[in-house]
């Protein structure tokens, strides 16, 4: 049986470098690989952030190979932030990365807060792309009306006492989408998930499609 591994690399991206980690499961299945975003970087947010970083080790637990990765600016990523735009180039730089490493095996993206909006806005269009989990969307600061064009299983993780990313706003948007979107709450978590992570890597390993788990 092999053991989990675990690669540190650069990619070559659309501002300059972008600093990735990527870590494979331990067994030789693999049915999806995941990208997983991170939260902004003009307020600390990096891969190494705790909800990306139980998010990411929830996926390569259920079997996924999980791809974290620095937006521009932030880390030792090059180029500077870009208030989201720049950052959606990024993800797609990755995403093009992850399907040469993973050839024909399907694609998962997760986001934490900003790393909600990029994501599931390149998500939302990407064809290799076939399902979609934000965790902390902060529908309250950003635009996320781009979710009435998607048709992808898309799962919202929200803290019920989260003040940048109101539980009733996400209930508002999700009733919005003509498709739909699967919202589960977080007993008493704010925006950090402090004291709650491991319920939110369960839920991000609920997440998964029957046929990706």
């Amino acid at each position: 049986m092999t053991t989990t591994r675990i690669e540190s690399f650069f990619l070559p991206g659309p501002a300059g470098r972008l600093e990735c980690f990527l870590k494979h499961p331990a067994g030789p299945a693999r049915r999806a690989a995941a990208v997983v975003c991170h939260p902004h970087p003009l307020f600390g947010g990096t891969l190494h952030n705790k909800v990306v970083h139980a998010a990411a080790e929830a996926l390569v637990g259920a079997g996924l190979p999980a791809l974290r990765f620095n937006f521009r600016g932030a880390g030792g990523s090059a180029g500077v932030h870009d208030g989201g735009s720049g950052e959606s180039d990024d993800l797609r730089a990755v995403l093009d990365e992850a399907a040469r490493r993973f050839p024909g095996l399907p694609l998962v993206v997760a986001g934490y807060s900003f790393g909600a909006f990029v994501g599931l806005g390149v998500g939302c269009y990407d064809r290799r792309v076939v399902a979609l989990i934000g965790i902390a969307a902060p529908v309250g600061l950003f635009n996320f009306s781009f979710l009435r064009d998607c048709d992808k299983p898309l799962t919202l993780i929200q803290g019920e006492s989260d003040p940048l990313a109101p539980l009733r706003l996400v209930l508002t948007l999700a009733a919005a989408l003509p498709r739909g979107a699967r919202v589960v709450p977080v007993e008493g978590a704010a925006h950090g998930f402090t004291d709650r992570l491991e319920i939110l890597a369960a839920r991000v390993v609920e997440a998964l499609p029957a046929t990706l788990a």
